[in-house]
């Protein structure tokens, strides 16, 4: 898929079409990077299209592992239609959903059959983000800009679900001559009374996400193993201690939102000023997703991917939109618009939209002509 030119040009057309007809005709091209795209329009159409760049594959062959290039039956035979690939277009369910997963659950109920189409046409899977969002929307059908924004930034995490009680058995069923057992009592009856939601004051989100992240440093066998879930949670306390002074922190203190500089790679600083954000990474069911680390120099977690320009709208006679953007519009640290949706993006607090002219003016800061 070398045609950076195409690429190009489809992203660019897409914004120019007029209604669905003329986007599908602009989707033909499957050049665009992503196979993931959402269509809505105001008249009332909305679809998932997963039909970019899919080649046709003999399916004897797993692709997953590596295969013998030498075989002509390995080739490439030409790129799937968008009729051959797994959509859904105005779904009886009336919404639709994607979280990078796969599309069998794209309008649930109505979402594509999985056994109708080639095993290598989606690879990944179901995810906890996917699963998260059609609890969310299922039997919805009366959602306003702000029920859609709470629905976004529900802070149930569904990635727990599982990990949290498991954990919970493994400690319950461990001897009490074992010295985990008395070491991590108070920590194993914070995860036991938590309600898997996210907040800025939340400790039990603190040591969830800690343990979950050391979990994943375990293989699928190591994970069943009590001993070994006890002492990825003893791992996960020391490190919270080790960082932060205790492993009782709140998920607030560590996971934050930084801009100092105009530079796209941010030299985060913990002694600099941040802004405390709940939602922690989608990969753990969050749906606003907030990919965040801590660096060399620093303890606290600071995030540079998920959530990023996020928006709702509303479509009709009059076009209706609340939206945010990570930080500010404005790459001037001096700027008073370089860090000011900072709190509204850390929160879910979208602001208005200001879509027509006259909103614009009744808003305005200055007005200029172009080349004064």
């Amino acid at each position: 898929m070398e045609e950076p030119m195409n690429a190009l040009i489809q992203s660019y057309m897409r914004t120019k079409a007029q209604n669905y007809d003329e986007y599908i005709e602009v989707m033909r091209t499957h050049t665009n990077s992503s196979n993931n795209t959402v269509f809505a329009d105001s008249e009332g159409n909305i679809a998932y299209l997963h039909s970019n760049f899919i080649p046709v594959r003999d399916t004897r062959f797993n692709y997953l592992q590596p295969v013998d290039g030498s075989d002509p039956a390995t080739d490439w035979q030409g790129v799937h239609t968008i009729e051959e690939t797994p959509n859904s277009v105005n779904p009886s369910v009336g919404w639709l959903q994607n979280t990078n997963n796969w599309p069998f659950s794209a309008a649930g109920p109505d979402s594509p059959r999985r056994e109708e189409f080639p095993v290598y046409v989606q690879r990944s899977g179901e995810n906890a983000r996917g699963l998260h969002a059609m609890r969310v929307l299922e039997g919805k059908t009366d959602f306003t800009l702000q029920s859609l924004i709470d629905a976004a930034f529900d802070s149930y995490l569904t990635g727990f679900e599982e990990l949290i009680p498991a954990l919970v058995r493994a400690y319950d069923q461990t001897d009490a001559s074992n010295p985990l057992k008395a070491e991590l009592t108070d920590q194993v009856n914070i995860l036991r009374d938590w309600d898997l939601r996210w907040s800025v004051e939340s400790i039990a989100t603190s040591l969830a996400i800690f343990f979950g992240e050391e979990t994943r440093r375990l293989d699928a066998t190591e994970r069943e193993l009590p001993q070994q879930q006890l002492q990825a949670l003893s791992v996960a306390s020391a490190r919270l201690e080790a960082d932060f002074g205790s492993w009782r922190t709140p998920w607030g203190d560590i996971n934050r939102f930084q801009r100092l500089t105009g530079d796209i790679v941010q030299p985060f600083d913990d002694a600099g000023p941040s802004t405390p954000v709940g939602f922690p990474s989608g990969r753990w069911g969050s749906l606003a997703s907030f990919g965040a680390r801590a660096y060399p120099q620093t303890k606290k977690w600071y995030g540079t991917s998920g959530n990023s320009f996020v928006a709702v709208v509303e479509f009709g006679d009059q076009v209706r939109a609340r939206a945010v953007t990570a930080g500010g519009l404005d790459s001037d640290p001096s700027s008073p618009h370089f860090n000011d949706q900072a709190e509204l993006y850390a929160t879910g607090d979208l602001r208005e939209v200001y879509y027509y002219r006259a909103d614009v003016e009744d808003h305005m800061e200055r007005e200029y002509h172009p080349g004064n």
